[in-house]
């Protein structure tokens, strides 16, 4: 009777011992899963690459957003930078991560409405391989020189360059984004000649300007604090309409520079496919952020604009803007180095 309790008893800890193994997969599954069904996303920190260097309106944005976000979701939300090829490298980070709603993309606009038409080949398609998720902030560009440049307005500046052709240089955060597009569109439409140096990022542009190594930049922002200062001057904003913050200042257009519009978006991307409640919420908590006071001050702080858009209207305005731009792109031949 004893023996045949114990041989019950080793039959009984085998039959739980094989359920509890062929459970274990379907609650791996069952968890992987959870994201698409709605019922357990968030459960882990979500990554926000920026592919852009630290200190760029990317990075700040990112970051900005970043700490409400973690706030709102209940998990951590870790901002790394993934910088080069104007922003290819982490896109396609992004691009080829899981769809799971724990990898997403801050960048510039650029990247999705620029890159396609500059690189020849591209180890992803942006439009087809991003869920456009929301935007952050209409980015303006202000022409901002160095001190000694002896020119006190926009006029005045236009004409110095063109009496010295080939003798200034413009810095930009790397060939096809936004402030290298306004150059050559301030080029070409007040028909002088600057020397462009691209940089992989706007940070280490800023900071030859600063140096005095460039003469000119089409800063996205992150100088504004050296314009009040006194070591950067500002002539122009290179948008439809002036900036808030520097209501005296003219507008390019204003300058006779007729349509001149440099502006880009910069937002959130997720991997296609990822669930749509997922982005649904994404995109209603970093609309609710962006339009808190304490964020909208920090965009304006960097001369931008809160922007927020549904997932629909920010892919939308990436599809005009593409149209926009490849205009210039055209004209001035421009190709990625």
């Amino acid at each position: 009777m004893q023996l045949s309790d114990q041989r019950n008893r080793r039959r009984a800890l085998a039959c739980a011992a094989i359920s509890i193994a062929l459970a274990a997969p379907a609650a791996v599954f069952a968890q992987a899963a959870a994201p698409a069904s709605g019922g357990a996303w968030p459960s882990k920190p979500v990554r926000v690459i920026v592919n852009f260097p630290p200190g760029g309106a990317a990075d700040q944005l990112a970051r900005a957003i970043g700490l409400p976000l973690q706030e709102a979701l209940g998990q951590p939300v870790v901002v790394e930078n993934r910088a080069g090829a104007n922003g290819n490298i982490g896109g396609e980070l992004v691009a080829k991560a899981i769809p799971d709603g724990y990898t997403l993309l801050m960048s510039s606009g650029g990247m999705v409405s620029v890159n396609p038409h500059i690189y020849p080949r591209m180890a992803f398609d942006p439009a087809k391989d991003l869920t456009p998720v929301a935007a952050a902030a209409r980015v303006l560009v202000f022409l901002v020189t160095k001190p000694s440049i002896p020119a006190g307005n926009i006029k005045d500046f236009i004409a110095y360059v063109k009496a010295n052709p080939g003798k200034l240089s413009y810095g930009s955060p790397g060939t096809g984004s936004s402030p290298h597009l306004a150059g050559e569109m301030f080029k070409s439409q007040a028909g002088l000649y600057a020397v462009h140096v691209p940089y992989r990022g706007a940070a280490p542009a800023l900071q030859d300007l600063l140096g005095g190594q460039l003469d000119y930049f089409f800063d996205p922002g992150i100088g504004l604090q050296h314009v009040k200062t006194g070591r950067l001057k500002l002539l122009a904003v290179g948008s439809p309409k002036r900036s808030p913050l520097f209501p005296d200042v003219p507008t390019l257009a204003e300058a006779g520079l007729k349509a001149f519009d440099a502006d880009t978006v910069f937002g959130f991307y997720a991997p296609a496919g990822t669930p749509p409640d997922v982005v649904a919420r994404l995109n209603r908590e970093i609309n609710r952020i962006v339009g808190t006071p304490a964020v909208k001050d920090r965009i304006l702080a960097l001369g931008g604009e809160s922007l927020p858009l549904s997932p629909a209207e920010f892919g939308a305005k990436a599809t005009d803007d593409s149209r926009r731009f490849s205009a210039i792109i055209k004209e001035r031949k421009i190709l990625a180095d």
